[in-house]
């Protein structure tokens, strides 16, 4: 009775002091963004729904594009204007640079010690920097070809298999399979085994990571998990742990019998750890087996859940509007041929799929609102007042529909609208920013983009596609999944047709 006493008080003196915080900045002469006010405690939480991306461009159409909201206990900013994007992504890049600390980040990136989720300062500036160069160069991406190559091949035969039996194509499974397979063989050089279910693991990571936890907005109320949510985090962590440290120590049994051909990423960043411990020059951060273990998990999320969910997406728009589907059929008639496969470089010469890609982006960007950034010090933009500590909430989804940048008909999937711009996804065009922008702009980008373009293109070039029941393309279910990426709500299915010329 005592302890439900105590836990009664916390929550009335933690209400009187979120509610008297929140009076204080409203009150202040320092200009806040507009906003909705919220609730004692929980601040405007309860107005995010379970597709949050979506009500808060509801709100931002009231508010505008540089939006106020307490959440929990914590200032927010969400941006939902191409303007406001590059104000934080571009004009004042260092000062919205950082991450927050949130307890998803503590429990499935080892406290936030790889790259996504860490920080902004010296540590994470000499992480990027690694990735870069060590794991993400053009060098390092091409020398996987082969790789891809043999895994999109395996892919296609089993389709061409089903195809010849007449069978439903779970699209989305066969999908997570061939990206998944990619993934595991760049990172740890070896095909997987199949009792390990890594993209499960994954996708539940990034399912956990997007959540918006009352112990991140409300901590005296964390203690009491209300969702669930700490038990989740814990299993996924411990699951996720168990696996890379027999992936590690069974490289490093590998390398010492010289079965390993020293060239995917499991090799690099433990030969990081290694030079990092063996060297005396003390301008070389540590990086010890917890870092290994988070760098490794944020090349395996950004290269896995990201692409899949992109496939998807693309491939569901194609099989709603036959019309760009046999266009793109026709441009890989044209540029490939009927007698042969893609190859990765016919890539750059088709252009009408680039504009597919994009389209799908500006639609269904992989993470809707960005992984969040924070503020590192007080700052004014547009008048406005942001202050230190704020989370900032950049809604891609919101202002991939911007009709002051698409026209009117912004919810209409129309690839040829990119014909008359240059706009591209590589962070200079604040239209399209769907892998983020500046200092924390997703280091993967250019690998992801080559695993999109090669599946997409493969599945459409070899096989002609239809909805399972004679089901209209037009009645084809699109809704979504919110977490850090956002999937489909359910599996892709249809009926393929081989189209190659024997």
């Amino acid at each position: 009775m005592a302890l439900f006493t105590v836990a009664i008080l916390l929550v009335i003196l933690g209400a009187m002091w979120v509610t008297l915080s929140h009076l204080k900045l409203r009150a202040g002469y320092r200009k806040l963004p507009p906003g909705p006010w919220g609730l004692p405690i929980v601040g405007s939480l309860h107005m995010l729904g379970s597709l949050p991306h979506r009500n808060l461009s509801r709100l931002a159409k009231k508010y505008g594009p540089i939006m106020f909201m307490r959440l929990g206990c914590v200032p927010t900013i969400v941006v939902s204007s191409p303007e406001a994007a590059k104000l934080v992504m571009k004009t004042h890049d260092v000062v919205f640079a950082s991450r927050p600390k949130l307890q998803a980040y503590e429990y499935l990136s080892y406290g936030a010690k790889g790259v996504l989720f860490t920080e902004y300062g010296p540590y994470w500036r000499h992480v990027k920097k690694l990735c870069a160069l060590e794991l993400f160069s053009s060098a390092k991406i091409n020398s996987f070809a082969s790789v891809r190559k043999e895994e999109v091949g395996l892919l296609v035969k089993s389709v061409k298999d089903m195809a010849s039996a007449g069978e439903v194509v779970d699209i989305s499974a066969m999908v997570a399979g061939v990206v998944e397979d990619m993934a595991y063989r760049m990172v740890f050089g070896r095909n997987k085994d199949r009792i390990i279910d890594l993209k499960t693991l994954i996708r539940e990571f990034t399912r956990l990571a997007g959540i918006f936890n009352l112990a991140d907005y409300v901590p005296f109320l964390g203690p009491l998990d209300l969702q669930g949510l700490t038990q989740l985090l814990r299993t996924n962590s411990e699951a996720i742990d168990e696996f890379l440290e027999k992936m590690i120590d069974k490289h490093i049994q590998d390398v010492s019998k010289d079965e390993v051909n020293h060239m995917n990423f499991i090799d690099v960043v433990l030969s990081l750890m290694n030079k990092s411990n063996n060297s005396e020059d003390e301008s070389l951060y540590a990086i010890d087996r917890k870092n290994v273990k988070a760098i490794i998990l944020d090349a395996l999320a950004g290269g896995t859940d990201t692409s899949i969910t992109s496939i998807e997406w693309i491939l569901s728009e194609l099989l709603r509007h036959p019309r760009v589907m046999r266009q793109l059929q026709e441009e890989l008639k044209n540029v490939v041929g009927m007698r042969q496969m893609v190859e990765e470089s016919d890539l750059e010469n088709l252009g009408y799929l680039n504009m597919v890609v994009k389209e799908t982006l500006r639609l269904h960007p992989t993470t809707p609102l960005l992984i969040p950034h924070e503020s590192m010090e007080d700052i004014v933009i547009n008048g406005y007042y942001i202050p230190k500590k704020s989370r900032i909430l950049i809604n891609t989804w919101t202002i991939g529909r911007d009709p002051n940048v698409w026209s009117n008909n912004v919810e209409e999937f129309f690839p040829e609208r990119f014909t008359e711009n240059n706009i591209d996804l590589q962070g200079h065009d604040f239209e399209l920013t769907p892998f983020g922008s500046g200092r924390r702009m997703c280091p993967g980008i250019q690998l992801g983009l080559i695993n999109v373009r090669l599946v997409v293109s493969q599945l459409v070039h070899c096989f002609n596609w239809k909805l399972p029941n004679d089901t209209p393309p037009n009645e084809l279910n699109m809704k979504e999944k919110f977490g850090l990426t956002m999937p489909r709500a359910d599996h892709l299915l249809a009926i393929p047709t081989y189209r190659l010329v024997a």
